[in-house]
């Protein structure tokens, strides 16, 4: 009798439990996850103006203040590192490249074959100031990106100056070229040698030849003036006065003549009257 109402109750309890799962409601679906905005594509940065050379060394590989061996890597620039060091500009352009914390250094570089066209003997007929303006004529006293020759404002300052009717520097950016003149050349600029956010290095075709190199510096002839003719007016005084003068002396010489006549009669006068006396005594 126990076991059946034993089975009885746990028969119960499997049919209350097996109830109350099929009441029981389905569990909420979980929400989905949000979806992760997609990230903005990144603005291309300004396509350089002018290209970056095949022998340009990279940052990685050089020091910005070491001018020398960028250029030596380069190795077309082997008339412009002896300028450098000889006019002492190197160790300048160093020293302010370590120190300084703002601004930076352009440098506009002709390389050899842009010094062999010059004319023969022509950096040999500069005195060292000569030399050294040249040099200082290449070097803008700020840095420029590749992209920005097209912010600069004409003339542009170099170390040299900014006098336009001296050493006019004007850069003239179009499109993916960047044109240089001086009123004497016209350069292009080739190439980037070397970039950083302090010094920036550019490979241009031509020397850069500053204007004042061939600057006249005759007066125009001055106009005459009334001091100018008073020495032929004085010429034309003294004539007159040596006309006066031996006028002059014509007279005196006749009164002196007459003089003499005159004396001369008396003279004999006065003989004759002796005579005469001497007879009647």
């Amino acid at each position: 009798m126990k076991q059946a109402t034993l089975f009885s109750f746990f028969s119960l309890l499997l049919l209350l439990s097996s109830t109350t799962l099929a009441i029981s409601p389905a569990a909420a679906p979980k929400a989905p996850g949000k979806t992760p905005p997609t990230p903005k594509a990144a603005a291309p940065s300004p396509k350089p103006l002018v290209p970056t050379l095949p022998q340009s060394p990279d940052s990685s590989d050089s020091v910005p203040d070491d001018i020398t061996r960028i250029l030596k890597k380069a190795k077309t620039f082997s008339v412009l590192i002896r300028l450098l060091k000889t006019t002492e500009i190197m160790n300048n352009i160093n020293s302010q490249l370590i120190t300084a914390k703002s601004g930076g250094i352009t440098i506009l570089a002709p390389d050899d074959s842009a010094f062999s066209n010059l004319k023969a003997g022509f950096l040999n007929s500069l005195n060292e100031g000569q030399k050294i303006e040249l040099v200082q004529f290449h070097i803008l006293p700020e840095f420029v990106s590749s992209s920005n020759f097209d912010s600069l404002s004409n003339p542009v300052q170099t170390v040299a100056g900014k006098d336009p009717a001296r050493l006019p520097l004007n850069v003239n950016a179009l499109g993916n070229s960047v044109n240089i003149s001086t009123g004497v050349v016209n350069a292009t600029v080739l190439g980037v040698v070397y970039s950083d956010n302090k010094l920036g290095i550019y490979h241009v075709d031509k020397v850069l030849l500053p204007l004042d190199f061939f600057l006249t510096n005759k007066a125009p002839a001055l106009a005459p003036t009334a001091l100018a003719k008073a020495p032929k007016a004085a010429k034309d005084n003294s004539s007159e006065d040596d006309q006066e003068e031996a006028k002059q002396d014509q007279n005196k010489s006749g009164a002196v003549s007459l003089v003499s006549i005159r004396g001369t009669m008396l003279m004999s006068l006065g003989m004759a009257l002796v005579a005469l006396a001497t007879m009647w005594s």
